[in-house]
């Protein structure tokens, strides 16, 4: 299958999971700009309506898959968990999260100062 960069039977079920789950996921994202284009150009407000709607619902299919990878495939959730409902900056989500994996590891190398 041309989804998968391995030979098959070199594969666990798990790691076709995760496949079927991206391709999935960027499916459902390619959906959702579609719509989205959709919406930007039509000018009848009934059609606008109805692919805004089917925007949405592609929206909720993926985000659905994401939080199927977060419980299933490793560093989902400590990613989401520092960039998801974060205020400020993302650059700065991440500098606060390298941060803090750093303590945690006790890889923490101070003030370079």
């Amino acid at each position: 299958m041309a989804q998968y960069h391995e030979p098959v039977e070199k594969l666990d079920e798990m790691t076709m999971n995760i496949t079927r789950a991206i391709n999935s996921l960027k499916e459902e994202l390619e959906a959702v700009d579609w719509y989205n284009q959709r919406v930007a150009a039509t000018n009848d407000p009934e059609l606008k309506g109805i692919m805004a709607h089917n925007r949405d619902e592609e929206i909720e299919h993926a985000c659905m898959t994401i939080e199927w990878l977060r419980r299933n495939m490793d560093k989902w959730d400590d990613e989401l968990r520092t960039y998801l409902f974060v205020e400020g900056s993302i650059l700065e989500a991440e500098e606060a999260g390298d941060s803090d994996s750093q303590q945690l590891s006790g890889l923490s190398i101070g003030d370079l100062k």
